[in-house]
């Protein structure tokens, strides 16, 4: 890809000193691992609509649907301020050309799903998304959003940067305005997509197919729907299986009797949990280069982000 991708993020993620108590909540991950592919933009909502480090803890209170944004101990109602330097926050990372965004878990602001929803007793009662990050997935419903906290689970981990690394690519490859180069970016991912969703496979090949008639405007704007809701859907091992017994098919002509049973043993391996899924996957990129095999040589799904991560190396 051309240049680094942009991502947003909570700034405190960063270790930037911006949290009520003054202090930080720095994750070395994302600063100096993947921070050495993406270049973060960093949001503190409570600093960016004017409220002072150190600061009063604040909560949600009231209605998990629409929550107001309350100081702890003088009540303070901070719902307007925040709401309305949201709106406008958002509309200025318009402009970023973001591929995603990474907030902080359990925040009133900034958590994406969990932040805790008081009642007038003072007790949690339901969780909420902040008041930023509810602004923020309005304004922006299909780029991938994660937290901190889910994060840590390997799974939802490689599945958010996946995500973020195709869109990248999409982006890329859309700016060409053209449907050839949205034929061509369906043909590198078709196993990419058959990983997370074999229906939705099929229903962006039929959309390509029928390209002419949309437009390149439409086709593009449809395509990169489709595209995004098919990475929502996690790649479970059954689906990961499907689709190295399928790449492995390429080889048909190629492979001897001895590296047919070795490629299989390895993917039955992964399949029962044995092994994870880098272990086939790099056999299959072994023979990749040893075959010359054209197609699979060409697919995303096999190096669909930096081995550094090593992210398919816990899944």
């Amino acid at each position: 890809m051309n240049g680094k991708i942009r991502l947003g993020i909570s700034a405190c993620l960063l270790g930037e000193k911006v949290r009520y108590d003054g202090g930080h909540k720095l994750d070395a991950f994302l600063r100096d691992t993947l921070g050495r592919w993406v270049e973060y933009v960093p949001v503190c909502p409570e600093v960016g609509c004017g409220l002072p480090v150190p600061r009063e803890a604040m909560r949600l209170t009231g209605s998990p649907e629409a929550p107001r944004l309350v100081t702890v101990h003088t009540g303070r109602d901070l719902t307007e301020v925040m709401t309305s330097w949201a709106r406008r926050r958002v509309e200025e990372l318009a402009a970023e050309g973001l591929a995603g965004f990474i907030f902080k878990g359990r925040s009133p602001s900034s958590a994406m799903a969990d932040a805790k929803v008081y009642n007038a007793k003072g007790v949690p009662v339901a969780r909420a998304p902040g008041l930023f990050a509810r602004a923020f997935m309005e304004r922006f419903p299909l780029l991938p959003v994660e937290d901190d906290g889910r994060l840590h689970d390997a799974v939802l981990r490689e599945r958010f940067i996946e995500s973020v690394f195709t869109l990248a690519r999409w982006r890329e490859a859309a700016d060409d305005r053209s449907i050839r180069s949205v034929v061509a970016f369906h043909a590198r991912n078709k196993l990419l997509l058959m990983s997370h969703s074999p229906a939705r496979l099929r229903e962006l090949g039929q959309l390509t197919a029928g390209g002419k008639a949309l437009g390149s405007a439409e086709l593009r704007r449809r395509y990169e729907e489709g595209l995004m809701a098919a990475l929502r859907q996690t790649a479970t091992p059954a689906r990961h299986t499907n689709v190295l017994q399928h790449a492995m098919g390429y080889f048909k002509k190629q492979l001897t009797a001895d590296e047919k049973s070795e490629l299989l043993e390895v993917i039955a391996a992964y399949h029962a949990g044995l092994t994870p899924l880098i272990v086939p996957v790099t056999l299959l990129n072994h023979y990749v280069r040893k075959y010359d095999e054209p197609y699979l040589r060409e697919q995303s799904y096999l190096r669909p982000h930096p081995l550094e991560l090593q992210l398919r190396n816990h899944v």
